[in-house]
């Protein structure tokens, strides 16, 4: 399955921030040689090629189990983890299953900003109030959905695509949606708003197209495909090495060395240390801990086996110099038609690690803490 082109070479949704914010970087990136895809795209890529086809097509996400894009395939594993639990977040949005919606929708803003458009993931209207909903289906940075270029775009662009205009026709509200399974980010704004960042973009791109657009630098940086060439960035960088390198000699490196050293260690220390306090239920500011990735486990190994060799298993395939784990059994398991035994099995998380409030995993509980506090006060 090959991916069509969806986005203009101009500007699109993901790119719209730093098209506004940097002008002078579209002649830069159009310079660019093509990014070579990843895995982390090709998985995004079917994935959304998946919620396509059970949205519109109304198959379960069961059957949609071997498609691939690229070399990787549609498995259990990625139903269980992003799929369903992006139909689940589709559900919150959608409790009634009152939403009329259109998938995968090329839109564009035709004679308004020629040769500019892009793809929606969904459209959708409820009442009064139309829907603009993306996909993530990353793990890495979260996603917010208030005041999100990207998702302006594609409003601002599907409401001047004749196909989904119904979607907003006589609609107070526009309600812009991140789903970032498990996190649902919800923004509701003004059709106002929208024309306010029509304008911002047509400037931008009015802007760009002249020999000498301005660049600037700041966080819209950080995915821009020029940043190894841009002027900005690598001047910067040439200007400080000659500044410093002329004045700096190597004792002095050392000592900064050893002062490196020492800071490290400061702030492996600081780190270790906020988690201690957090961990026993004193809160700090901006910050949270969440569990590790929990990894399943045998109840008792012993159980386990006899379980699955009562099913008719060969021993060999489930020992090797002990139990094979959980997840080598199940594969066994499958090979032969079976299900893992549910009750022969825990998933136990190995601990927890501090993040900041943003991240979309929720905080573990110190039901320890919790339950010291409450029995101090019945003494």
């Amino acid at each position: 399955m090959n991916a069509p082109v969806l986005h203009s070479r101009v500007v699109g949704g993901s790119t719209a921030k730093r098209v506004i914010a940097c002008p002078g970087s579209v002649a830069l990136c159009a310079a660019m040689p093509p990014k070579p895809s990843s895995k982390y795209a090709d998985e995004g890529t079917l994935l959304h090629n998946v919620m396509d086809i059970i949205l519109s097509t109304g198959q379960t996400p069961e059957s949609c189990i071997g498609m691939k894009y690229g070399d990787i395939k549609l498995t259990d594993e990625l139903i269980n983890e992003k799929v369903y639990p992006a139909l689940r977040a589709l559900d919150e949005i959608d409790p009634n299953k009152e939403m009329e919606y259109a998938t995968e929708t090329r839109v564009g803003f035709g004679d308004f900003l020629p040769d500019v458009f892009g793809s929606t993931d969904l459209l959708g209207r409820i009442g009064r109030r139309a829907f603009i909903l993306d996909w993530k289906f990353g793990s890495g940075v979260p996603v917010d959905a208030e005041n999100n270029d990207q998702l302006m775009f594609y409003a601002a662009a599907a409401m001047r695509t004749p196909e989904v205009q119904w979607v907003f026709d006589e609609c107070d509200e526009i309600e812009c949606i991140i789903v970032q399974p498990p996190s649902v980010k919800r923004w509701v704004t003004t059709t106002q708003r929208i024309k306010e960042f029509e304008t911002d973009l047509k400037a931008a791109v009015k802007i760009a197209s002249k020999p000498d657009a301005p660049l600037f630098a700041g966080d819209h940086c950080r995915w821009c495909a020029a940043k190894p060439t841009c002027p900005l960035i690598t001047g910067a960088v040439e200007r400080a090495l000659h500044a410093q390198i002329d004045i700096l000699d190597v004792a002095q490196i050392a000592s900064y060395l050893k002062k490196a050293d020492t800071l490290e260690q400061w702030i492996a220390d600081l780190r270790g240390l906020a988690h201690q306090v957090l961990d026993v239920g004193k809160p700090i500011p901006g910050y949270k801990l969440v569990a590790k990735r929990a990894t399943r486990q045998w109840v008792d190994e012993d159980q386990a086996l006899v379980a699955m060799m009562n099913e008719g298993l060969p021993e060999d395939e489930l020992i090797v110099s002990k139990i094979v784990s959980p997840a080598q059994a199940e594969k066994v398991l499958k090979k032969h038609g079976k299900q893992l035994p549910a009750n022969q099995v825990v998933a136990v998380s190995s601990g927890s690690t501090m993040v900041e409030d943003s991240d979309p995993r929720p905080a573990v509980l110190q039901i320890g803490q919790q339950l010291t506090a409450a029995l101090s006060k019945l003494q």
